[in-house]
């Protein structure tokens, strides 16, 4: 089990934190830019938790010693039911340096949008200490 999956199924986020390099990127299914950094990357994984309903991984695919991890999922958010894939990659040192996430149906992506943006003050503050 990649070590990124043990933490967000622990809900451990000071581990979801360790596992992310300094220069991590975020790419998001529902924003056009990519997300740079850990401290932004840590409060949008945070944001997720809280949005995210039943949870939980169903596959994992990659080599264990290999660089890059897909993690697929299903999770609800509101009434709608989403299915997606954490797609990770890990650098030299071990840490997750870029992660991507791949979310369906239409309806599912534009109700976690929805959820999303309603987080993002909360985010802005968290990634920027104020």
């Amino acid at each position: 089990m990649h070590p990124f999956r043990k933490a967000v199924e622990a809900r451990d986020q000071t581990a979801i934190e360790a596992l992310l390099a300094d220069d991590v990127v975020f790419t998001s299914p529902v924003a056009f830019t990519p997300y740079p950094g850990k401290p932004v990357t840590a409060a949008i994984l945070r944001a997720v938790m809280r949005v995210f309903q039943d949870f939980r991984y169903v596959r994992e695919i990659g080599a264990p010693d290999g660089p890059d991890h897909v993690l697929v999922f299903t999770a609800r958010v509101g009434e709608r039911e989403i299915h997606g894939c954490d797609i990770l990659h890990v650098n030299p040192e071990g840490l997750i340096d870029d992660l991507t996430v791949m979310v369906r149906p239409l309806s599912a992506a534009k109700a976690l949008s929805e959820a999303m943006g309603a987080q993002f003050e909360r985010i802005t503050k968290e990634a920027t200490g104020g």
